[in-house]
């Protein structure tokens, strides 16, 4: 997207929910067996196959607003920014990493929610995700609710430093070889995952910790909790390295097939929006 036709505040906000609701609700099944397989009780003993669905309720109420505040949060900062042409991977990435941890205020809390019934951590007592959000408000407040925080703010800006200059380059070399600007939705689509894809195998160490902090359900109240270093030379001695890359192959590819989804339905989103 040319600089005289980047989107609106607004248009970011609504083309973002639109992008974020798409992804999150399609892919759902891949996250939910990505997360078992990373879970410490082991796959099988997390669900399997079955119930692939459980938690899905969360991912509505967050994933519009948490996409949203992402694309509009990223957008704003791509303008205001004072780098040159010739730093522009350097704004794409401070843009994406400062719009990350304004997504995460919103993410996380439904993330903690969607990944305990995910691996049915609460049993039957936490069956809907508002049963599952009042067992988290009743064990641990509204900390409870950020559980995980700091480590997904972890992974999620190495993840966007990769992936957004990755695509912003793959789409200004796209643009230069078909001699149009901007970009159809599908062709950016290709442009997303990719990157994407790239983002998420590197990351995965990250993503490993994040759901074991968030599938942690002891009062950090009451006794003190291992850090992430504790815990990574934990999985690293007990369970091995092949323990930190648990989940690769469906994160990857739901991440792959994510971004060009995410990312051609915010393109197209917006373009709609502009009347381009």
């Amino acid at each position: 997207m040319s600089s005289d036709t980047r989107p609106t505040f607004t248009q970011s906000l609504l083309a973002g929910g639109a992008a974020g609701t798409s992804v999150d609700l399609l892919f759902f099944p891949i996250d939910t067996i990505k997360t078992r397989l990373q879970s410490v009780q082991g796959f099988k003993a997390a669900g399997g196959f079955s119930g692939i669905y459980k938690g899905v309720g969360s991912v509505v109420v967050g994933s519009a607003p948490g996409a949203a505040a992402f694309f509009s949060s990223y957008e704003t900062m791509k303008k205001i920014l004072p780098f040159s042409e010739e730093l522009a991977p350097v704004k794409h990435m401070v843009a994406a990493s400062v719009a990350e941890v304004v997504a995460c205020l919103i993410r996380v809390p439904t993330e903690v929610i969607k990944t305990r019934m995910q691996t049915s951590s609460y049993g039957t007592l936490g069956e809907s995700s508002l049963a599952s959000a009042r067992l988290v408000l009743a064990n641990g407040g509204l900390r409870g609710f950020y559980r995980g925080f700091g480590i997904t703010v972890m992974r999620e800006i190495p993840f966007t430093s990769l992936q957004f200059p990755l695509y912003e380059l793959l789409k200004l070399q796209l643009s230069h070889k078909v001699g149009r600007k901007p970009l159809y939705a599908h062709e950016a689509a290709i442009c997303g995952s990719i990157a994407g894809g790239f983002a998420a195998a590197l990351t995965t160490p990250l993503d490993v910790l994040k759901t074991r902090v968030m599938l942690d359900t002891r009062d950090s109240s009451k006794e003190k909790l291992p850090s992430l270093i504790n815990r990574f030379r934990s999985i690293y001695i007990s369970e091995g390295p092949k323990a930190l890359f648990a989940g690769v192959v469906p994160r990857t590819l739901w991440i792959s097939a994510g971004g060009a989804v995410f990312l051609g339905v915010y393109e197209w989103a917006v373009h709609g929006l502009m009347g381009i």
